[in-house]
């Protein structure tokens, strides 16, 4: 691409006018690491080693068809439903772990890029999914036949009204221990033809806004028909009269009858296959990355990370700065584990305590949260003074004027005593289940609590309400 064609693409992100579909081979490895696909390929081989079509688990597998080719050796003679299972299980194997190791590097790059509201995958892992949450709430949308009714969702009517927030299609499903998601090249028809007939789970909605937007295909590696398909669906009229674009980068190219097709009958479709999808997203994010230091507006009107509260914080997490700073960030941490977004957490990260200014900011946030979470240490208890104590009163004073669960005191200490933690305004709290994480990192019971908290914060009623 020239420098037009890189500023025209930008100015269309800026605009919310693209959308980015990412395909597998954004999920590379590191250090000529293979693919996550040609790995869970390989896991997949290796857990049915000796039964039929998996006798030499490593056997050549196809580049960019890996886990098509080792589901097709398996099946004449294994329980499909079993393969769906086992390919999940491999998918939380090899994606267990902390995002910065286990997340490419292209995937925390698109998080990145605030101006893209839309996403398709067409993974069924979550690893795009996780990035996103580093910044913002993520809305998960399925397309799946077989997706139980109560989990069927699309787009909100307002959710351009909710910045807040990101929407990611998964196209194919997403991986579940059940036949849920494509696990095959037939699974791969049968879903288009879901989508063609309007058949089950179908996000019209997200499909409508497809159809108004240009696409930045990546890594998709479309066959020809599939490829011929997704443009079509994705389009209001016939690709030969679209008034929108698409950039397809792909590497290798892609079949020549899809590319011959395309000069064709979608000239509006730019094909990039002289560079690979990860290293176009590189240098993506390099620009826009660049566009946004560069905006003299944006960086008047910031503010620094931590300096302000997000508008409506799900969880706050209160702790001593001067003793607990390590616990906290441990909490933080597990948050995003469960499903919170990064801005729906108020986490100030400073080792100093507060000027006037920033005080009133914190208190600003105790009021707007939904659940607060006192982090309780011995040697938290143990100082004299500390602004954190005049957080816990301004918590205790609104949770006596509540008629729901809002403090959760969360003991940081190794050992779980409740009754060791007998100052004011804690004395007060005897009544309230206490939750324990050692060192930060909650037990089995208070990662159970957070789910439900998280759960119950999601259902409509709740997140259009007040906090």
């Amino acid at each position: 691409m020239n420098e037009a064609a890189w500023r025209r693409l930008l100015s269309q992100i800026r605009d919310g006018m693209v959308v980015p579909v990412v395909g597998p081979q954004l999920l590379v490895g590191r250090d000529g690491e293979p693919s996550l696909q040609a790995r869970v390929a390989r896991r997949l081989l290796q857990m049915h080693e000796g039964e039929p079509g998996a006798e030499d688990p490593d056997a050549p597998l196809p580049p960019l068809r890996e886990l098509h080719e080792a589901v097709s050796r398996l099946k004449p003679h294994a329980s499909l439903q079993d393969l769906y299972g086992d390919v999940h299980a491999a998918l939380q194997e090899l994606t267990a772990g902390d995002d910065e190791a286990v997340v490419p590097p292209p995937l925390r790059q698109l998080a990145q890029i605030s101006d893209f509201r839309l996403l398709v995958t067409l993974t069924p892992d979550d690893l795009l999914a996780r990035s996103l949450r580093r910044r913002c709430a993520v809305n998960e949308i399925v397309h799946s036949p077989r997706l139980p009714t109560s989990e069927g969702r699309d787009l909100l009517p307002d959710w351009l009204n909710r910045p807040g927030e990101v929407h990611l299609l998964y196209l194919f499903g997403k991986s579940r221990p059940a036949p849920m998601f494509a696990l095959h090249d037939e699974d791969v028809l049968e879903y288009a033809h879901n989508l063609i007939a309007r058949g089950g789970h179908v996000p019209g909605a997200f499909l409508g806004e497809l159809q108004e937007r240009s696409l930045l295909l990546l890594g998709c590696s479309f066959p020809d028909w599939l490829g011929r398909f997704f443009l079509r669906v994705t389009n209001k009229s016939r690709l030969s009269e679209k008034a929108k674009r698409e950039w397809l980068i792909e590497e290798p190219q892609p079949e020549a009858a899809l590319t011959g097709f395309l000069r064709s009958y979608s000239r509006d479709t730019e094909v990039l296959s002289q560079v690979p999808p990860a290293q176009f997203v590189a240098e993506l994010h390099r620009r826009w990355s660049a566009e946004q230091a560069a905006r003299p507006a944006a960086a008047a009107a910031g503010t620094p990370a931590g300096a302000a509260p997000p508008p409506r914080p799900l969880f706050f997490i209160s702790y001593s700065r001067a003793t607990d700073l390590p616990r906290a960030q441990a909490l933080f941490e597990a948050l995003l584990k469960v499903g919170v977004a990064e801005g729906e957490i108020w986490f100030d990260r400073r080792n100093i305590e507060p000027g006037h200014d920033f005080a009133q900011r914190i208190e600003d946030g105790i009021r707007g949260c939904r659940y607060f979470l006192p982090l309780l240490s011995e040697a938290a208890l143990a100082r004299e003074e500390a602004f954190v104590f005049r957080e816990w009163r301004a918590a205790d004073d609104r949770r006596q004027g509540m008629n729901r669960p809002f403090l959760f005191p969360v003991i940081v200490d190794e050992d779980y005593e409740p009754e060791r933690y007998g100052v004011d305004p804690v004395r007060a709290w005897a009544p309230l289940d206490f939750g324990h994480a050692p060192d930060g990192v909650p037990d089995g019971r208070l990662m159970s609590r957070l789910k439900a908290l998280v759960r119950e914060a999601r259902r409509p009623e709740v997140a259009h309400g007040s906090a």
